[in-house]
C-alpha cells in the first residue's frame, strides 16, 4: 500500500491502481500537484499531522468559502474531498457555442457533490490555492452550467 503525505487510506481508494502514490512522486500522485500535499510540505511536515482528515486548516477555511457564498439553494458544505481533475473537469458550454474545461486532469483539488434543494441536479465543488468552482449539473454530469467560478480571497 502506498504510502500518503495527508493521511488518505490508499486501500479505499478507486483510483489506487492508476496513482502514482503521494510519497512515490513527491505529492504529485497522478503527475500535477495535490493541494493537501501541497499544504502539508508548506508547513514543513513531511506528512500531515494535526491538520489531517476533517480537522486540516485547508479544509476547514474552504468550507467557510464554500458556505460564504451563499448560494440559497446549496446545501451547507460540511466536508471536502481530495478529487482528481479527471474526475470533476466537465465540458462548460459557451455561448459562442464552443466548450471550456477549467480544472487540470492531473490535479488534486478539494471538493464535493451537494443536492440541490427541491430539484434532481447536483451541485459540483472544486477548489485549490487561487480559485473556487461551484457547477451545477443533472445525472453523470449532464448539462453542466457554471454557478460560480472566483478568485480565493
Amino acid at each position: 500500500m502506498s504510502q500518503t503525505i495527508c493521511g488518505a487510506d490508499c486501500a479505499q481508494c478507486w483510483m489506487k491502481e492508476s496513482c502514482g502514490g503521494c510519497v512515490e512522486t513527491d505529492g504529485r500522485p497522478f503527475g500535477g500537484p495535490c493541494m493537501v500535499a501541497a499544504c502539508c510540505r508548506g508547513r514543513g511536515q513531511a506528512r500531515c499531522g494535526e491538520c489531517a482528515g476533517s480537522a486540516c486548516g485547508l479544509r476547514a477555511q474552504l468550507i467557510a468559502e464554500f458556505n460564504a457564498l451563499g448560494i440559497a439553494d446549496m446545501e451547507r458544505v460540511t466536508d471536502l474531498n481530495a478529487l482528481r481533475g479527471a474526475s470533476v473537469n466537465l465540458a462548460y458550454p459557451l455561448p459562442s457555442g464552443q466548450t471550456v474545461k477549467l480544472l487540470d486532469d492531473n490535479k488534486i483539488y478539494l471538493g464535493n457533490q451537494l443536492h440541490k434543494k427541491n430539484s434532481s441536479r447536483c451541485y459540483g465543488l472544486a477548489a485549490d490555492e487561487r480559485f473556487l468552482l461551484v457547477c451545477e449539473y443533472g445525472d453523470g454530469g449532464s448539462e453542466p452550467e457554471i454557478v460560480v467560478y472566483q478568485k480565493r480571497f
